[in-house]
């Protein structure tokens, strides 16, 4: 079996794309700690944490001891006015200058954080679908890979959306373990069910209490973060183990990238964010030794 390879994410550092999702540690803090847990790679995060400058990016990112897996890229892509070709063009940029593989697509609502979304017709699903077919050939054609992740409060978020997109595209997937799950998919049941979909992951693990109060409405998505919705591996209410090892049996050789989304109201007085991280590598390790 081929050695596993596990990378970060600044979200486990609060760091995202969401306007006021709340405090922004600087990149310096976060790479440097990613670091220190002992991995030697991560995604990108959102547009300004790191440089645009390509050039610069890499300098940043060889002196930390990083290399770059791949980044997050939310676009819209159901609008048949809106072309999403140009605002992959800036990251798919960044993502080769970086020298990663992977393009994690999401299919954004077009507007700001996950809070809602409204619902497809079936001429928008259509459009939705070709163009994750035309962005994966463009990926491609640059030497990456596409993956689209179904992430809470984008236009793929349920068990439906995401049976929709199997059927409807070849898109390969990114298994997000928490996204799934709390939009009404066992992400253990789909890595069973279609494991030569998944491309690329993103391990989270997730207090499936707080996660049922999302689904029913009682508690918006954020506020579910903010409570401490998604906890360290090992610690919360997803399989990851056992995930992990049914993607391994069917010869998954993409990245494992830990994400534990979290919000800082303010910069940490103790360890911070990477006592969390620390303990999310010792069990996955742990699973895999």
């Amino acid at each position: 079996m081929s050695t596993m390879k596990i990378a970060g994410a600044p979200i486990s550092w609060g760091v995202c794309e969401v306007p006021g999702w709340g405090h922004q540690l600087h990149r310096d803090r976060v790479l440097s700690e990613m670091r220190e847990t002992g991995l030697t790679a991560t995604e990108l995060g959102p547009d300004g944490f790191l440089p645009a400058d390509t050039r610069e990016l890499t300098g940043v990112l060889a002196a930390h001891g990083l290399s770059c897996v791949g980044g997050f890229v939310p676009v819209v892509l159901h609008d048949a006015a809106h072309d999403p070709a140009g605002d992959l063009s800036g990251p798919l940029a960044s993502l080769r200058a970086a020298g990663a593989g992977v393009v994690v697509l999401a299919a954004a609502t077009g507007a700001d954080g996950y809070d809602s979304r409204p619902e497809l017709d079936d001429e928008q699903w259509a459009t939705l679908l070709a163009n994750l077919d035309r962005l994966a050939e463009i990926t491609a054609a640059a030497g990456l890979l596409a993956v689209l992740h179904p992430h809470v409060g984008t236009m793929v978020e349920t068990h439906s959306d995401v049976d929709r997109v199997l059927a409807g595209s070849a898109i390969p997937l990114c298994l997000d373990t928490g996204h799934l799950l709390i939009g009404g998919t066992d992400p253990l049941e789909l890595a069973k069910a279609v494991p030569h979909r998944i491309k690329h992951t993103h391990l989270k693990d997730v207090d499936a209490a707080l996660a049922a109060r999302v689904q029913a409405g009682e508690i918006s998505y954020t506020d579910a973060v903010r409570a401490g919705m998604y906890t360290p591996l090992g610690t919360g209410d997803v399989d990851i183990a056992g995930i992990v090892s049914v993607l391994r049996d069917n010869g998954f050789d993409g990245w494992f990238v830990m994400e534990q989304d979290t919000i800082l109201t303010a910069e940490p007085t103790d360890e911070g964010p990477v006592r969390d991280v620390l303990t999310s590598v010792a069990y996955l390790k742990s699973v895999t030794a």
